[in-house]
């Protein structure tokens, strides 16, 4: 008998993590999710059993609290007995100007982008070594590709560690079993970013989670999301001149 296979996701309250949990259910995993709004995950939880035969967990989780996400994870790992994939999803959008007396906030960007982002890779890659299985995903940003001005320079540099922290332990774990794929979404319309302007192929969220789903299932070591015009963008970003990649922010 084949075992219904295990995801934990972090950040899954709303926007794309609850997005890609509602993919999974349909596809029939078994679902741990986090996040630090427990009455969110309940909501889902429970809509997600009512349409699908799945066993969903849902746990509080504030990554910025390094110490609860190694507790949570293995609890997860404990209640389920074995954990298949680990989404590191979490993460704000927020960020200001540099130079315009906003360090808190640009701190706490590059903090809850990176620093938690490293502490959920920690604890994720800790089971998967005893395991001698699983997949990592790592959700970075086409932010990543480049140096990006306003309000976006300390996301896009949080995004861009985050790319090469995934690339470092892919290499780390290369010989092994555990794969590990970095996920670079394009312009998806969310909660984080609702109130922004329109933005150059920007799609809905809908259509954001079953795209980065439909990637994820392919286990990639990277995968650009939506591939068109995303993969051509990416090139494109990495050569051109710093004023047109401005254009694009």
């Amino acid at each position: 008998m084949t075992m219904t296979k295990t995801i934990l996701i972090t950040g899954a309250s709303s926007g794309l993590g609850a997005g890609m949990a509602k993919e999974f259910a349909k596809k029939g995993y078994n679902l741990a999710i986090c996040a630090r709004r427990l009455e969110r995950l309940e909501t889902l939880k429970t809509e997600l059993e009512r349409h699908y035969d799945v066993k969903i967990i849902a746990k509080s989780l504030d990554v910025t609290n390094y110490d609860q996400v190694f507790e949570v994870f293995n609890a997860f790992e404990q209640e389920f007995g074995q954990l298949d994939r680990i989404i590191v999803n979490a993460g704000i959008g927020e960020g200001r100007r540099v130079g315009k007396g906003h360090f808190d906030i640009n701190r706490k960007t590059a903090e809850t982008n990176f620093i938690s982002a490293l502490a959920q890779c920690e604890a994720a890659v800790e089971i998967f070594r005893k395991q001698n299985s699983g997949h990592l995903v790592v959700i970075s940003s086409m932010s990543a590709m480049r140096g990006l001005p306003k309000h976006l320079s300390t996301y896009a540099a949080s995004k861009a560690g985050v790319a090469h922290l995934a690339e470092g332990i892919r290499a780390e774990l290369i010989d092994t079993p555990i794969k590990v794929s970095t996920i670079f979404p394009g312009y998806i319309r969310t909660e984080l970013n609702q109130g922004a302007k329109q933005l150059p192929f920007e799609i809905d969220e809908q259509t954001g989670a079953r795209l980065l789903v439909k990637a994820i299932e392919k286990e990639p070591v990277k995968a650009y999301v939506p591939q068109w015009p995303w993969l051509p963008i990416g090139i494109a970003m990495k050569v051109l001149p710093l004023k047109l990649v401005n254009k694009l922010s």
